[in-house]
């Protein structure tokens, strides 16, 4: 029986009916899996004394009744006995199924999707480490689903009903960059009419209350039957439930266990990788139109303020110190200074400035000092320059930072095929912070088809306390939440706040990870409102709040209709390895992700679960791994769901194109294939928050039912066969999950 049907249809080779399987090479493949545990002398003779027994048992089977000797049968016996090498290439190889099906195996078998299984007869420990694989990922899918982050069509954006504004372009692109051009010589667009933007008149003020419980998270309370919509784990029941996947995660055995699983899933890309590497390259040759240039890709985890590179950025200061210069640009000493003015002060003109005096590039001076890449940020090592150029709250109202946006987004627009979500601050130190932004994004009308805006939150309550900016923990998600459920609630309070949120996908949580952190005590959560010393609280802690009352306005949105957001916090880019299990309780997706080569037991959970990694290799580059020792390709190969962002062009890109960037050299070390560009493209844009209506028009209309059935190579560019083997892959290692933790500990 030939298992796989075709190259096009199966990642497996056709073989010969010569090379079959039967009954006896599955016995004998389960057996050889089943003594792992034995000493190469041990399992050597082992396996020797097993086939002499056969044989002489199929010797004396194989005499027909009139006493000839099956001497045929046994020469066949034997050639049977022989298990196929690798190094054969055989004409034929059995689906995993077939593989591993036994029928001494206690329990009942899963009928698909099943891989070799790790021991014939499972022993009471591997059912024991299964089962906490089991109980890991039912605890974040509990937390996910409180918080609406499990499913895309939990959120409203995501129906077929969801009106964008301003609507996607139709398929043309732009030939020329008005920026470059004199005035006239373009054809003006469309302009934003900010009277088309989706409004509501609903108040629900009469519907829901607002209040706190006494976690000092918000709480939504339906006033008809004065219960809360929703309710977020208690912060002891949060810390316990860490606690015991940390726990879990340092035991030897299951450490030891994931290791091999993720081991075993790298040699079995390898080997996929060498069978049909050719396969695929026929698909994707044979694939009209499509190539790694023209797939949608999308950036997702760059920061706003360093998105432009360092040219661009030069540029726009010499254009503005020749053309602007007596323009009032900032209050300082007492007195208003003009942009000429300011480099005065500091001795320079515009023939002075150039990438070298900008010195904003991270060099080798950053790697594991992240206080100096965050001087980087100043041009020309100097702040105000950063608070005229890079800010959008200044006394110039962000005009220069939102003309520069602007040329960046032109220049997306221009690429067609490019999209970045780019992360904008909300500090926590002030109530009217979402109101200034909101009002600058709109004024400025920076809205693009190409950009979506995620909210990025500094863990800096220890310098806002010192400041004197807060009193305690619980004012920063005050000044963080409290805007937010009150538009939602009555969105005529704040238009402009309204408006720019359905263009928010979801809040990130930033800082230096490798700061030492004060643990929490096993014995006493405080509440917010009691984190009111001088030490910051730890990541798990601002992870925890930040989880905890989205859960609460998420609720509340998506049963209004509105748009719901996810967490994509900055995590496991250095630091305690604690804060890579806290994200895998409370995110969506995490940006980084690089110390999961520490932990086997989590990363292979992450596999499992197929939690968004965005990985910036350059970025880790220049700051706390180099790039030779990155493991993003260990990531990919393994199957993890792994995409390439680019951080921070401003200190780490040359080029007008950094994503490009980012990818052309991941390519160069790393020997990427064009189909492995596109299935890290396609990745990025499953891991994005564009509404569902533009990702069935990059990916497939049918992209949400996964597996082939949602793959459209005339989209993706990525073959059938790769998909193929990723999704059985997977589905074969949570088949194992589902098996060993039904297995009945009594009948082992």
């Amino acid at each position: 029986m030939n298992v796989a049907s075709s190259d096009d249809e199966h990642y497996l080779l056709p073989v010969d009916d010569e090379h079959q399987y039967d009954d006896l090479d599955d016995g004998m493949l389960a057996l050889s899996l089943a003594l792992t545990h034995f000493s190469t002398q041990e399992d050597r003779y082992i396996r020797d004394h097993d086939l002499k027994v056969r044989a002489f048992e199929a010797l004396q089977d194989g005499k027909d009744k009139n006493g000839n000797s099956g001497t045929n049968s046994h020469g066949k016996l034997l050639h049977r006995l022989r298990r196929h090498s690798v190094i054969d290439l055989p004409t034929h190889h059995p689906h995993p199924l077939v593989a591993t099906r036994s029928k001494h195996l206690p329990g009942s078998q899963p009928s698909e999707y099943t891989n070799a299984l790790p021991e014939e007869y499972p022993s009471s420990e591997l059912v024991d480490l299964y089962e906490k694989v089991k109980m890991c990922l039912d605890m974040r899918h509990k937390y996910m689903d409180l918080s609406l982050q499990r499913c895309e069509l939990d959120n409203p954006k995501n129906h077929d009903k969801w009106e964008i504004y301003p609507p996607p372009p139709k398929p043309t692109y732009k030939l020329k960059n008005k920026f470059n051009q004199l005035p006239g010589q373009h054809t003006e667009e469309d302009d934003i009419d900010m009277n088309k933007f989706p409004m509501s008149d609903v108040n629900a003020n009469d519907r829901f209350e607002l209040r706190h419980n006494d976690q000092d998270v918000y709480e939504v309370i339906d006033k008809t039957t004065g219960e809360p919509i929703s309710s977020a784990p208690s912060l002891k029941e949060y810390y316990t439930d860490l606690n015991k996947i940390a726990r879990i995660s340092s035991d030897g055995p299951i450490k030891s266990f994931a290791f091999k699983r993720l081991e075993y899933l790298e040699t079995k890309w390898n080997m996929y990788y060498l069978l049909n590497d050719f396969e695929e390259n026929k698909q994707s040759k044979r694939n009209p139109h499509r190539d790694f240039y023209n797939v949608r890709k999308v950036d997702t985890h760059i920061h706003h303020s360093a998105c432009m590179n360092q040219k661009h950025l030069l540029r726009f200061i010499k254009y503005k110190l020749k053309t602007k210069p007596n323009e009032q640009v900032i209050f300082r000493d007492g007195k208003l200074l003009t942009l000429e003015e300011v480099f005065d002060s500091l001795k320079l003109t515009a023939y002075d400035l150039s990438i070298d005096t900008l010195d904003m590039h991270a060099h080798t001076d950053t790697f594991h000092r992240f206080d100096k890449f965050n001087l980087k940020y100043n041009p020309i090592g100097e702040s105000r320059l950063r608070e005229i150029f890079l800010k959008t709250d200044n006394f110039i109202n962000g005009k220069y930072l939102a003309e520069i946006t602007k040329q960046v987004f032109e220049d997306l627009e221009n690429s067609k095929y490019q999209m970045t979500e780019l992360r904008i601050s909300i500090y926590g130190r002030s109530y009217d912070e979402w109101d200034k932004l909101a009002r600058w994004i709109v004024n400025n009308k920076l809205f693009s088809h190409n950009v979506r805006w995620l909210i990025q939150v500094p863990r800096l309550y220890d310098l806002y306390k010192k400041n004197g900016n807060v009193t305690n923990f619980h004012q920063i998600m005050v000044n963080l939440f409290e805007p937010l459920f009150k538009v939602t609630l009555d969105p005529k309070l704040n238009p402009n706040l309204h408006i720019f949120l359905q263009r928010v996908v979801g809040f990130d949580s930033v800082d230096d990870e490798s700061k030492p952190e004060r643990p929490i005590n096993a014995k006493h959560f405080p509440p917010a409102s009691e984190w009111d010393g001088s030490k910051n609280p730890p990541y798990s802690y601002y992870l925890y709040y930040l989880y905890a009352d989205l859960v609460s306005l998420n609720n509340l949105r998506s049963a209004l209709g509105y748009n719901t957001f996810v967490l994509r916090p900055h995590c496991g880019e250095a630091g305690d390895p604690e804060h890579l299990i806290s994200a895998f309780l409370t995110t969506h997706s995490i940006s980084h992700g690089i110390r999961l080569r520490k932990l086997p037991f989590v990363q292979y959970l992450y596999y499992l679960d197929q939690i968004g990694l965005a990985v910036s290799p350059l970025s880790n580059n220049a700051l706390f791994l180099t790039y030779d020792k990155n493991p993003f390709f260990s990531f990919f190969k393994r199957g993890l769901n792994v995409s390439l962002s680019t951080d921070d062009p401003l200190q780490f890109s040359y080029t007008k194109e950094p994503l490009i960037e980012e990818y052309s050299v991941a390519a160069q070390i790393y020997k990427l294939s064009g189909v492995d560009m596109c299935e890290l493209a396609m990745n990025s844009v499953k891991q994005s928050g564009y509404e569902a209506s533009i990702k069935k028009h990059w990916l497939g209309k049918n992209y949400m039912r996964g597996g082939v059935a949602g793959n459209d190579i005339e989209k993706t560019n990525v073959p059938d066969i790769r998909i193929r083997y990723r999704d059985e892959t997977l589905q074969s290692e949570l088949s194992l999950v589902e098996y060993y933790t039904s297995l009945n500990k009594e009948r082992i």
